[in-house]
């Protein structure tokens, strides 16, 4: 049975933590795909195309991995691509409490569909999009929180 999972985000920006767990998931499935979830109720720092890009550029080493996005519900996405994992990283307790919630109404929602949670390393626990973001706004340095050259990419075109 082909397996195939969903890890679904704003990546805005993309941060280590995300590319920690799409490796880490990279031997479980033999599709991944990271998906950027369009919600309307928030507005983003980087515009989509920019965040696609930066997902292409980071993921290009790994055939299994796709780069997508969708608006809606997770659970149509995932039915759209045949996907019956859904991918989260977990940093906290908080974090646990609001997946938890999110994944019963999948599994309710979504037919055979399971969530999947990742444990985040001790070195990205810390490591937030919305950390990041206001670092950034801030004019801090994020090397130390994305992908090189996603860095040296807002570095240039953002301080």
């Amino acid at each position: 049975m082909f397996k195939a999972a969903v890890f679904p985000g704003s990546f805005d920006p993309i941060t280590l933590g995300h590319v920690d767990l799409v490796k880490r998931s990279i031997p479980l499935f033999d599709q991944i795909i990271v998906a950027v979830g369009i919600n309307s109720q928030k507005s983003a720092l980087f515009p989509l195309e920019t965040r696609l890009e930066w997902l292409e550029e980071v993921f290009s080493p790994y055939p299994t991995v796709q780069i997508d996005y969708f608006h809606g519900l997770t659970v149509r996405f995932c039915q759209e691509k045949s996907a019956h994992y859904i991918l989260r990283g977990l940093r906290n307790a908080s974090d646990f409490d609001y997946e938890k919630t999110i994944s019963q109404l999948n599994t309710i929602m979504g037919d055979h569909l399971e969530t999947l949670f990742f444990i985040s390393q001790p070195e990205y626990s810390h490591i937030s999009s919305t950390i990041v973001r206001e670092i950034i706004r801030g004019g801090g340095d994020v090397s130390p929180f994305v992908p090189a050259s996603i860095a040296k990419n807002i570095q240039e075109n953002h301080l």
